[in-house]
């Protein structure tokens, strides 16, 4: 939700530490521990917006009953489009180039993702990389052996550790640059944030089926936004937790089918970091993988294209060297 800037290298006691020549060791080690405190120094902002996010979503559940059932479906549709932001958009195109979209498709997917308010894509795709890259290190934005809550929504409380920083520098993200979609996103990324995320949501349940505003707002605009942030720090938390691995059992990730059905296919998780390169996300096809289904939608269309899979051959090979038995 909340962006923390590259330009953030500098920690509270002063900047970033650099002890030369004859400095002592005791002086390296208390740079040491200041680079570690930063990872640790919490950002109040974020913790007053979600507190005040989660209290306005909890109140939007007693609105249900009330609005119209029109309202219900919009809320809902405005949900898969938020997820297939995030999901098509921001992860497995963006972020994996995982299969090829033309301009209409990508301007879509960017404006779904405004909705999604989950960071630009740039940015999204950015600490993505740094998390495959340096998964369960102090170089992964959401470190899952920093425990669960971290992983869900902690590392969103606390300052970026200055390995997330440094090593996040050092990620070939020219492909995004080249992008002008994801360029005009980021430039603009505010405004399109107020009217994808809220305006478009609230106002659409108002002007053609005479929704109340307070209604609108809360229901499809609120709860939607923190239901579907939720579900996608699921895949962060509880699908690095909590399910079998059948193809890599030295890794984290799981495959979790709860976290599946939330997050419209992106459960899969040890699948995926094994073989993130895959569109799919998933061995299992079109069992629910709903964002798999759009991709090939749009592949149908011929508005997608070049969509990357691993071979049965490869997965099978990778099951019996790496995985713990459970496929």
């Amino acid at each position: 939700m909340v962006s923390f800037p590259d330009s953030e290298v500098r920690d509270a006691v002063g900047g970033r530490c650099e002890p030369e020549g004859a400095e002592s060791r005791e002086a390296e080690a208390e740079c040491g521990a200041a680079e570690e405190q930063r990872g640790r120094i919490i950002v109040w902002r974020n913790v007053v917006l979600m507190a005040l996010l989660h209290t306005g979503a909890l109140y939007a559940v007693l609105l249900i009953p009330r609005a119209h059932p029109f309202t219900w479906i919009w809320t809902y549709v405005c949900f898969i489009i938020t997820a297939l932001g995030v999901t098509a958009g921001a992860h497995r195109l963006w972020s994996h180039r995982s299969y090829k979209a033309k301009l209409p498709l990508r301007i879509f997917l960017a404006a779904a993702n405004s909705m999604a308010f989950q960071n630009d894509i740039f940015e999204w795709s950015r600490d993505h990389r740094a998390h495959h890259k340096y998964s369960e290190t102090d170089a992964d934005p959401h470190n899952a052996k920093r425990g669960f809550f971290f992983a869900h929504v902690g590392w969103l409380f606390v300052r970026k550790h200055s390995d997330v920083i440094e090593k996040g520098k050092r990620l070939d993200l020219s492909d995004l640059l080249a992008d002008p979609v994801v360029i005009f996103q980021r430039r603009h990324y505010k405004i399109s944030v107020v009217v994808m995320c809220f305006l478009l949501p609230t106002l659409v349940p108002w002007y053609f089926w005479g929704e109340c505003i307070w209604n609108s707002y809360f229901l499809a605009a609120i709860l939607r936004y923190t239901i579907s942030l939720n579900v996608a720090w699921l895949v962060n938390s509880a699908a690095h937790m909590y399910g079998n691995r059948p193809y890599d059992k030295n890794i984290n990730p799981r495959e979790n089918c709860l976290v599946s059905f939330g997050a419209i296919g992106e459960g899969y998780h040890n699948y995926h970091h094994t073989f993130p390169f895959d569109y799919a996300a998933s061995e299992l096809g079109l069992r629910f993988n709903p964002t798999t289904c759009f991709i090939d939608l749009m592949c149908w269309f011929g508005l997608a294209s070049d969509r990357k899979k691993a071979t049965s051959e490869m997965i099978k090979a990778r099951r019996l060297r790496t995985g713990d038995g459970s496929a």
